[in-house]
């Protein structure tokens, strides 16, 4: 069973898009972003397996949830920096994670 303790040792927070790149070298096709998360977090990279359900175009700009207080994790030649976070469509691919309102950037999740 997980305390809200352990719950609350998650950082996660709101960032935005600001970059897409396409991750040919991944093993399943995947996009390289960077994300803006304000002054206290900064700017952090994240590899992502959206290509199914998100053009690159649609992900720019775009207000994503992730966990910032993960160590980084390489993947192939790239460290992603961050876990953005989605959920399984019917299909099994992943839909983002995402505030249905615009809010700042950095935004701690409670």
């Amino acid at each position: 069973m997980v305390t809200i303790d352990d719950f609350q040792k998650l950082d996660i927070r709101v960032g935005k898009v600001i970059e897409v790149e396409d991750f040919p070298e991944a093993r399943k096709p995947a996009y390289k972003l960077t994300i803006d998360f304000g002054s206290e977090v900064g700017v952090k990279k994240s590899s992502v397996r959206l290509c199914k359900n998100y053009s690159k175009g649609s992900l720019k700009n775009k207000l994503v949830l992730c966990v910032v207080n993960f160590p980084p994790r390489k993947v192939g030649s790239f460290i992603s920096e961050v876990l953005t976070l989605g959920v399984p469509d019917k299909e099994n691919e992943c839909v983002l994670i995402v505030p249905d309102m615009d809010v700042p950037m950095g935004g701690r999740m409670y």
